[in-house]
């Protein structure tokens, strides 16, 4: 089904600043040490592959703070992005086709930069 939606600018907004805070979080959790708490480095070769890990310095207030302030407004966003009154509007057998296309109007549309050729 090629259908378009007209998309509340208040959801496409939405929308756009999950994908940015979920941006944000993998960003800082990828700078993160892999453990939020002190651990000593450990190495594990008795399951199907090899475990290592380095020694862990653990995570600061602030580091903590940060996640679990961006993790609740990730969490506020999902919510209102799936609970919006737009979905209402949408036909059951339509809503999965919609909701891809919300997480994607952010992306430029390929018929539309592309040049004639």
């Amino acid at each position: 089904m090629a259908a378009s939606y007209d998309f509340p600018s208040d959801l496409l907004a939405g929308q756009e600043e999950l994908h940015q805070v979920r941006a944000e979080l993998l960003a800082l959790l990828k700078r993160l040490p892999w453990s939020v708490e002190p651990l000593d480095a450990f190495s594990d070769d008795n399951g199907w592959r090899k475990v290592e890990r380095p020694a862990s310095p653990g995570w600061t207030a602030d580091e903590q703070a940060e996640v679990e302030k961006l993790r609740q407004r990730e969490r506020e966003l999902a919510v209102f992005v799936s609970c919006h009154r737009f979905w209402s509007e949408v036909a059951a057998e339509n809503t999965v086709d919609a909701r891809m296309r919300l997480k994607h109007a952010h992306e430029a549309d390929p018929d539309s930069s592309s040049e004639p050729g």
